[in-house]
């Protein structure tokens, strides 16, 4: 049984480590932008109470975040236990959990926190492209494409999308920040927090993450 929460700053490797994760406990990655897009798109009851702030363009209320999330735990294929990414972002959605995990009986196994130097950061999301016309990703420093601005597979112009100029990630990293280290803390008061260096190669951070969850 895994109950575990990964946080991590943009950039820092979350997505591909989650997939990896899940796939060796054999648990599910549950995001929460995922579970808003399918209760949104089945129109359940949550997901048309998320809906109407969506639409208003206001924060959803950490109680319906957590309502949301707990719904989500308790569907069966999370018996063996669940990666939390993206959950909670807040100290008091934090506080949510830890009630309605309490009231089960259940706690949280680990907390990850993969934690990278903001230089590196900024250094792997500037040096992003990606095809305008493919999709295909690409890095100026570790795979550039082999003609400067053209994609190797179908010749479409390869672009720096706006989200990763150097301004917009120094402001994701704000925000992260802002968000994240009153989070950080209390997990720590809570004993539940494990650092993880990201700087590392991918297979690197893995298995640093593997060696704090066990067998």
């Amino acid at each position: 049984m895994k109950r575990v929460v990964l946080l991590g700053p943009p950039g820092a490797g979350k997505g591909t480590q989650a997939e990896g994760i899940s796939k060796k406990y054999d648990i599910p990655h549950i995001s929460t932008g995922d579970i808003f897009r399918a209760n949104i798109k089945g129109e359940t009851p949550l997901g048309l109470k998320v809906r109407k702030y969506l639409d208003s363009g206001l924060l959803v209320p950490d109680e319906l975040v957590c309502e949301v999330v707990e719904d989500r735990v308790m569907q069966p294929d999370c018996a063996n236990g669940y990666l939390l990414d993206g959950f909670p972002r807040t100290v008091p959605q934090a506080r949510f959990f830890d009630e309605f995990l309490a009231k089960r009986g259940e706690e949280l196994d680990k907390v990850i926190d993969i934690v990278v130097d903001e230089k590196i950061l900024m250094d792997r999301m500037t040096g992003r492209r990606v095809c305008r016309q493919c999709g295909k990703p690409y890095h100026i420093v570790t795979m550039p494409p082999k003609v400067e601005g053209v994609c190797d597979v179908c010749g479409g112009e390869v672009y720096q999308r706006s989200d990763d100029s150097p301004e917009t990630v120094m402001n994701r990293f704000k925000v992260y920040d802002e968000q994240t280290s009153p989070l950080t803390e209390y997990y720590r008061g809570e004993g539940k927090l494990a650092p993880v260096d990201g700087a590392g190669s991918v297979p690197e951070v893995f298995s640093a993450i593997c060696a704090l969850l066990g067998e």
